[in-house]
């Protein structure tokens, strides 16, 4: 036997056919048919007799299609049985509907296996066990749900079955809105888990005082939503005979709507409709409570108006009262709904983030608030400019309580407005130096192509066999007057994030080809160029307009110049992505697929789109003469490329030893420092001449 597939059947099972047949013999309450590659019967047992009405003489020979299958799935399973046969590609097991002799459905649950038998022949062997008697009591059982369903639903209740430890069981109800998190989140897990401690506590009192007393039992509670504070009635009840608590709880909150006016009056800003100090600092420790039980951090952004005292001075308080409605509305547009912000009073606000898994996170939040107020206001017909300076705590390595992170927040802000306002300070010194950094890098960016600053490097690539120059792959470097150098690490995030990754990436391609043009003019010989394509030059609809002026004007054919992609532009999903891939494809330029095996989709990717060349990333080169897993992945990949008529590149080829095992392997070309680093384009001329 040479292979077995499907159902976690062990091989060893599968010896010799008149093994196999004796041990299905013995059973009688399963079908058990075996069937050759025509899906003729070469094997049907008692246990097929007593379910299909054929008898084994009846069935020898005949095509499982002609047996048992319907006529409406006739050719599906024709097709999936082909697809086995010659793909490989496995019957998943499942309950289906198929034909007694008589005519009559008969219901299973269907398994497959396939294996080659000592005669090097396919034979696919299925096990179907009856499902009616299920199928009867499923029926029984359908009936009750219903029943039990429309009384459910005719009340605005909800219910939930509990162990005596609050573990929830079961639930229904028809009202979703009131459900704190989604029924596959708390089947299963304990209240305590779920609810807040004051909530947990209260159900678990009256859970011991409805199983001391056996009757029921009732009391209210609120719980702070997504839609706000809902306030419930939870009447608990103990089933002796199950040792479970039924919970039945109801939307209480019309009563409340009274009371809504003077809580309103007493937790929210009059002027701004936005929680006040009172009620963001109260919002503030629950999410604290909530955080040290989920170990989940939160932030805590302190605002300040710049400037603000010279509005109300010069144009009166009510144009700045206009400017503090606006600028809540303008902090509620940029946060996330989960996340608070609140009015402290002035021309101070607090933002409350939730749910924050990298300090990262709150970097690209308080960015997004200082692009949002450095939008002219309109006020009355006025046009104002105005601008914030925020300070940014974390818990829980800048405080633990609420007081301890306002209060640094607010030490936070103060650094923002010494730093020339405008801008946002951490209290963590390295998260602040990191964001300046960010800031310094973003401000020069702005001009960086019209002052001449951005400049392409090049690293050739090399026939590994030959050990001759087939090409090289343009690099973007930046220099600086006022920051030096910046890696592509550091600056190619932030033009992605900002947009200008589109100019910038235009530059890199009219460069790269007029490069190219150079090159091959002095060698008279075709090269190629690799050129990177980032995710956001895809939203630049001129993308393919540009490539092809490039083309023209510096008189390169189209299969010399070849793009490189990352899984990043494909998972990006922008709707440009597809069509332009295909016309990139039509017009003859090589596509590559860069930094192989760093992803989770690729080989799903190197199947949708028509890709030339695949790039091995240099994390799995590097470890190729030292590590025999990698050695081994590399082969399977460049094995795999070849089989799909693909060319292979390694990237970060260091040592001759790395070289020499990329040609045992089979690689077509290399590049990396063994060969040279990148280098400006004359360098890189005197490097072609000398090699």
């Amino acid at each position: 036997m040479k292979s077995i597939k499907g159902n976690n059947v062990s091989p060893h099972q599968f010896v010799l056919n008149d093994s196999l047949h004796q041990l299905f013999d013995a059973v009688n309450v399963v079908s058990v048919q075996g069937y050759d590659e025509q899906r003729q019967v070469i094997y049907w047992n008692v246990g097929s007799e007593l379910l299909y009405g054929y008898t084994k003489e009846q069935a020898l020979g005949q095509k499982l299609e002609d047996l048992i299958i319907p006529e409406h799935m006739r050719e599906l399973v024709i097709a999936a049985h082909s697809n086995w046969i010659t793909q490989g590609i496995e019957i998943p097991a499942s309950e289906i509907t198929l034909r007694h002799q008589n005519g009559t459905d008969v219901n299973v649950f269907s398994s497959h296996v396939l294996f080659t038998n000592q005669y090097n022949k396919k034979q696919m062997y299925c096990l179907d066990v009856n499902l009616a008697d299920v199928k009867y009591a499923q029926s029984q059982a359908q009936f009750k749900d219903n029943m039990l369903k429309t009384i459910i639903e005719a009340l605005p209740d909800l219910f939930f079955l509990m162990e005596m430890d609050g573990t929830i069981l079961d639930y229904h109800g028809t009202d979703k809105k009131n459900i704190f998190v989604k029924p596959s989140q708390f089947i299963g897990k304990r209240m305590i888990d779920l609810l807040p401690e004051d909530i947990v506590s209260k159900f678990q009192t009256h859970i011991d005082k409805a199983l001391h007393h056996h009757g029921m039992t009732t009391f209210e509670f609120e719980l702070n939503m997504h839609r706000g504070i809902v306030y419930f009635e939870a009447r608990l009840n103990y089933l002796s005979a199950y040792n479970q608590i039924v919970a039945i709880i109801r939307d209480i909150s019309d009563q409340y709507k009274s009371a809504e006016i003077i809580r309103q009056q007493a937790y929210f800003d009059s002027l701004t409709q936005l929680p006040n100090r009172f009620l963001s600092l109260d919002r503030l420790s629950q999410m604290l409570v909530e955080c040290e039980r989920s170990n989940e951090k939160t932030a805590v952004l302190f605002l300040d108006l710049d400037d603000f005292k010279k509005i109300n001075d010069s144009l009166g308080h009510e144009v700045g009262d206009k400017v503090l409605i606006e600028s809540g509305r303008r902090l509620k547009q940029v946060l996330r709904e989960a996340d608070t912000v609140g009015r402290l009073g002035g021309d101070e606000f607090i933002v409350l983030l939730r749910g924050i898994n990298e300090r990262h996170d709150v970097l690209v939040i308080t960015e997004h608030l200082l692009k949002a107020f450095r939008k002219p206001f309109i006020i009355d017909g006025r046009e104002l400019m105005l601008t914030v300076s925020i300070g940014a705590a974390i818990y829980p390595e800048n405080g633990q309580s609420a007081s301890d992170l306002l209060r640094n927040a607010d030490t936070a802000m103060y650094r923002a407005k010494d730093l020339g306002r405008n801008s946002c300070s951490f209290f963590s010194k390295e998260m602040n130096a990191m964001m300046l950094r960010r800031f310094k890098i973003e401000e020069q960016m702005h001009g960086a192509l019209e002052r001449k600053e951005f400049e392409l490097y090049y690293q050739p690539q090399f026939d590994v066999k030959k050990r001759q120059i087939t090409g090289g792959e343009a690099l973007l470097r930046w220099h600086n007057s006022t920051l030096g150098n910046i890696t592509p690490d550091e600056f190619i995030p932030i033009a992605e994030h900002t947009g200008l990754i589109v100019p910038i990436g235009r530059f890199v391609i009219q460069q790269a080809l007029y490069f190219l043009n150079q090159w091959q003019s002095i060698k008279k010989q075709k090269y190629t160029m690799a050129v990177n394509l980032s995710p956001r030059q895809f939203s630049d609809i001129e993308l393919l307009e540009i490539i092809t002026k490039a083309l023209i004007d510096n008189n390169i054919n189209a299969e010399s110049l070849e793009l490189e992609i990352t899984e990043g532009v494909l998972m990006s999903r922008q709707p440009l992505v597809h069509e332009t891939l295909i016309q990139i494809d039509a017009l003859g330029i090589k596509l590559s697929m860069d930094d192989f095996g760093t992803g989770y989709s690729s080989l799903s990717y190197l199947r949708q789109y028509d890709f030339d060349v695949l790039k091995i990333d240099r994390s799995f080169i590097n470890g190729i003469t030292l590590n025999k897993a990698d050695c081994e992945l590399v082969n399977a990949i460049i094995s795999m490329a070849h089989s799909l008529g693909l060319m292979v590149v390694a990237e970060g080829v260091e040592t001759v030893e790395q070289l020499t095992l990329l040609d045992e392997l089979g690689c077509d070309l290399a590049q990396g420092y063994y060969f040279s680093k990148p280098i400006p384009a004359k360098a890189f001329l005197d490097f072609v001449a000398d090699y």
